[in-house]
């Protein structure tokens, strides 16, 4: 997976992380990684508890929140109405 991730190379993220490893040492990197795994988590944590009031305060007050649901249905009415115009005559490809 060593490619181009954030407009960052292969060698570019290499070079990181061998600078990484000369700063911080060998010791302190799973140290390090379970600090930033534990910060990643409480961020996803308090991201999901703000989308969780969110809907339920939507939905206490009557909101539709289902924007999704209600594209596709939108969408699904659209292709039924585009099979109803075109009748049996399917495209060939």
């Amino acid at each position: 997976m060593i490619g181009t991730f954030l407009f960052i190379s292969g060698p570019e993220i290499l070079l990181v992380l061998l600078v990484i490893v000369m700063f911080f040492g060998t010791d302190r990197i799973p140290d390090i990684a379970r600090g930033l795994g534990k910060g990643i988590r409480q961020i996803k944590d308090a991201t999901n508890d703000i989308k969780r009031e969110i809907n339920e305060s939507a939905k206490t007050k009557g909101i539709d929140t289902d924007l999704a649901g209600d594209i596709q249905k939108e969408i699904n009415e659209v292709k039924d109405h585009i099979d109803d115009m075109t009748g049996p005559v399917k495209r060939n490809l």
